[in-house]
């Protein structure tokens, strides 16, 4: 790939990642904590709780690099939003059950990601919880992993459990907003080595984290 293209790859990101930081801004009273703790070059893995359906929208538009991130094929193929998770490098996966070999690809675009020294989010938990808590962390990030030695920096997200991208009152998306300004803290840990971020000790992390960040939303009472 020449400078040339990269660069026409590269810009479109920046530009979007700034309208999107601009829109949740706009939309929520953000907190961001621990961004020293995303390497500054290289390539490395941010996993994160998976609360609602903006998450990505909030980590990534306020990441200080821009992120690759995993998201479900059904909605990587909505009609109207397809052009712009193209633009800033969504990585589609689908279950195996309806599309054989979804995984095996979304796992080699990982892979050339993250060979190009970029930045791949994934949320382990491979679904939005269903009661606000941090669900049992399945094996794609073990699968990247072995694949993918690099850095795995955890974060906690706080804030956006019962907006109408949630699942809190029903499922996500269909519910009418009823929250405008809502507070959400993301907040990213020390990365882990490669071969220290096993499944558990990395879900041990991201619940450690996500109590941290919402202690921020909810102080305690004197």
């Amino acid at each position: 790939m020449t400078e040339h293209s990269a660069s026409v790859r590269i810009l479109p990101r920046r530009m979007v990642r700034c309208m999107v930081y601009l829109i949740t801004r706009v939309l929520y009273r953000l907190r961001f904590s621990g961004s020293q703790h995303l390497p500054v070059s290289g390539p490395a893995i941010v996993i994160c709780n998976h609360v609602s359906f903006v998450d990505a929208l909030v980590i990534g538009g306020a990441s200080p690099r821009p992120l690759r991130f995993l998201m479900d094929k059904p909605i990587y193929d909505n009609r109207w939003m397809n052009w712009l998770f193209r633009l800033v490098g969504a990585i589609p996966v689908d279950t195996e059950r309806r599309d054989t070999g979804s995984l095996r690809r979304a796992l080699d675009d990982v892979s050339v990601a993250l060979s190009q020294g970029e930045v791949v989010m994934v949320f382990p938990e491979g679904r939005l919880t269903p009661d606000g808590e941090v669900q049992r962390f399945r094996r794609g990030l073990d699968i990247i992993l072995a694949r993918n030695p690099v850095p795995v920096v955890p974060a906690g997200l706080s804030g956006l459990w019962g907006s109408w991208t949630s699942n809190k009152g029903g499922p996500a998306l269909s519910k009418w907003p009823r929250r405008f300004r809502a507070r959400v803290v993301r907040h990213f840990g020390e990365p882990i080595a490669p071969e220290a971020a096993t499944s558990g000790h990395a879900e041990a992390r991201v619940r450690a984290l996500k109590q941290e960040a919402d202690g921020w939303i909810t102080p305690p009472k004197p």
